[in-house]
């Protein structure tokens, strides 16, 4: 019997599910970025610009080390979504939990390369002087807190699995309540700086951990956790890994590609490295509301998948786009409309305004081409396909960027932040023509597909 949390992805109108599935979803998102969002404006209210500039020259840097592992929690999501919907508790028992041991080793691996190497990977970022005594300090306490920051992605990724997005939501409130109150306190009251908004981060994000805990402990069936049987899986950790891994890896080489334009504003100065850190805070917030369409663009088409289902596939494909075009559209030019009073928020110097207002115009105009290129790989990650839109993201994407940084942006005439800021709009146009390709491609394998399991009934897929 499906209880009232869970979600049948298999059957019913696709779009209403799909709504309901994403908007706690896009709320969970939200508040996970308020985390970052209060540390900066607490700094630029109560600690300075300087103090702002460490804390935003950090967000590249941290997706870089993070990403890699938050790709492997989307592996598990898919795996275990897949064996869901195919009504298999046990598989789902395994892969619960491998994938949460998984997340603990992850938390403690990233904890030991933050905290080891936080200023020699800030000072090849070519960080400002100034910022780069409070931006070491904001890295390694920030990565104190990485294994309850892994613990609880890997958790929410297996109820995403099971159609559950609401309790998460409810987690990241109540975290996001104590990171907030926490910000206030230890930068406003103790004068703490830096070192206070990712002391306050670190708990925060252990309250999240330790409520998605407590919550899978309490399921039933396959998904419930028992700390007792926590152990690796060889073919469960094998799955999680071949979605997992180029999942991932695609996130490092994306972040990689973002801290090299990070270190090409960082040659600008502070004002500049501080308008554009707010900026970026602020697409952060359309930027997870749309993704929360690829990921439930990932969790329906698995579940179809593992239930067989496939001629459900392309129709989850096409309601992911057409909402994250309204979605990316619409919180784009109202976030562009609103950009000066929204940047305030951030720092009440006019110079960092107007260039945080610079960077704006030109990604916020367009930003639903972000939003098309993550559905039409979470489309292809869904159907098991997670190398080949890994590979096409790595060329029409990052590899874009970084060839226009190293040759268009070295051009005297072009050796402004315009350039740099250009480089998104050009590499989504590219990948989002090679994804409709090879959509078209991995279709036409899976019709082959069907008309093999019609034929052969007994064959298994």
């Amino acid at each position: 019997m499906e209880k009232h949390y869970e979600l049948d992805m298999c059957s019913g109108p696709i779009l209403k599910k799909m709504l309901i599935f994403t908007l706690p979803l896009m709320l969970s998102s939200v508040l996970q970025l308020l985390f970052n969002a209060a540390d900066i404006v607490v700094v630029g209210r109560f600690a300075g610009d300087t103090a702002l500039a460490a804390v935003g020259s950090n967000t590249a840097l941290i997706n870089l080390l993070t990403n890699l592992f938050i790709g492997l929690s989307i592996g598990a999501n898919v795996l275990a979504a897949r064996h869901y919907g195919a009504g298999e508790p046990t598989e789902l028992s395994k892969t619960v939990h491998t994938a949460m041991l998984l997340s603990v080793f992850s938390g403690i691996a990233l904890t030991a390369i933050g905290i080891i190497f936080a200023k020699q990977l800030l000072i090849l970022m070519k960080t400002p002087e100034e910022v780069l005594g409070p931006a070491s300090t904001y890295l390694r306490i920030y990565f104190l807190g990485m294994t309850s920051l892994m613990i609880y992605n890997f958790g929410s990724a297996l109820l995403r699995a099971v159609g559950d997005t609401r309790r998460p939501l409810v987690y990241l409130f109540c975290s996001g309540v104590i990171n907030v109150a926490l910000n206030i306190l230890f930068v406003a009251v103790f004068k703490m700086s830096v070192a206070g908004v990712a002391l306050a981060t670190a708990i925060s994000e252990t309250v999240s951990a330790v409520l998605v805990v407590r919550c899978l402990m309490h399921e039933t069936g396959g998904i419930q956790l028992i700390p007792s049987e926590l152990r690796f899986d060889k073919k469960k950790f094998a799955g999680i890994i071949r979605v997992g891994l180029p999942a991932g890896f695609q996130g490092v080489i994306f972040s990689l590609s973002n801290v090299v334009i990070q270190s090409s504003v960082n040659l600008f100065g502070p004002v500049i490295v501080a308008g554009n850190s707010a900026a970026q805070n602020l697409e952060g917030f359309v930027y997870v509301s749309m993704n929360s369409f690829y990921q439930s663009t990932i969790s329906f088409t698995s579940q179809n998948m593992g239930a067989k289902k496939y001629d459900r596939i392309t129709k989850i494909l096409v309601c992911g786009l057409a909402c994250v075009f309204v979605t990316g559209l619409t919180l784009g030019w109202t976030g562009l409309l609103f950009g000066r009073q929204l940047l305030g928020i951030y720092s009440p110097n006019t110079e960092v305004i107007e260039a945080g207002m610079y960077r704006m115009r030109i990604i916020f105009s367009i930003y639903y081409l972000c939003g098309i290129m993550d559905v039409m790989v979470g489309g292809l990650r869904g159907i098991g396909y997670s190398v080949m839109p890994m590979i096409v993201s790595l060329i029409g994407a990052c590899g874009i960027r970084l060839l226009w940084i190293a040759t268009v942006f070295n051009i005297d005439s072009f050796h402004n932040v315009t350039t740099v800021y250009l480089s998104y709009p050009v590499s989504w146009i590219i990948t989002n023509i090679a994804h409709v390709v090879c959509y078209i491609i991995v279709r036409k394998k899976l019709t082959k597909r069907i008309n093999t399991e019609t034929a052969c009934p007994d064959r298994e897929a």
